[in-house]
């Protein structure tokens, strides 16, 4: 969701410099403004930059740090309700969308299926009873230095989902994005309707 809240971080933390993904330190005792909390992870205005913060490294600002993501109870939720059980779920398209629905830009507070920036997923069944989940999607620039964070939470998120044994997220620029595959719903949300 998106967030005003003013911090102040209490230890020394890493976090991501968006839009080029570079690593950058904060110091204890800088100060920031959370502009989004959404997908286990937050987007933070320091100095005049934004970064992304790691749920991992949430008590830095007084927040309740996650071990993995926010969303593990969600995903598991989510199999639960659509296969009855988690041991032995069978893997669906639906798990694996309603799961995409928990990743999210750092810089844009609409999940990345709304965004139109999953072009396919397709589910491959294993001899050994699980699936593999191949991932087409796209990224709303070309030169955007946060591909591998996107990209692997995506990952990292579908890989969660009981009976997935693999994942594999290709990052793929034909069709090009336009906002034009912006849901009508997010195209609301952000106000360009």
């Amino acid at each position: 969701m998106e967030n005003k809240e003013q911090v102040i971080f209490t230890r020394d933390c890493r976090a991501i410099l968006i839009p080029y993904g570079e690593s950058v330190t904060l110091k204890k005792g800088d100060e920031a403004t959370i502009t989004q909390d959404l997908g286990g992870s937050y987007t933070l205005f320091i100095r005049g930059s934004l970064v992304r913060l790691d749920g991992k490294d949430a008590d830095a600002i007084g927040k309740e740090p996650t071990v993995e993501t926010d969303n593990d109870d969600d995903i598991a939720s989510i199999a639960t309700e659509l296969d009855g059980e988690t041991d032995h779920a069978e893997v669906t398209e639906e798990n694996v969308w309603d799961t995409l629905k928990t990743c999210y830009d750092p810089e844009i507070p609409i999940n990345l299926v709304d965004l139109g920036l999953i072009y396919s997923c397709e589910l491959k069944k294993q001899e050994n009873g699980g699936t593999n989940v191949e991932i087409k999607m796209t990224l709303t620039a070309p030169g955007c230095g946060l591909a591998d964070f996107i990209t692997g939470d995506a990952r990292e998120k579908v890989r969660k989902i009981p009976g997935v044994t693999d994942v594999t997220v290709e990052l793929v620029w034909d069709p090009p994005w336009d906002r034009s595959m912006i849901s009508e719903a997010a195209q609301l949300q952000l106000g360009m309707m």
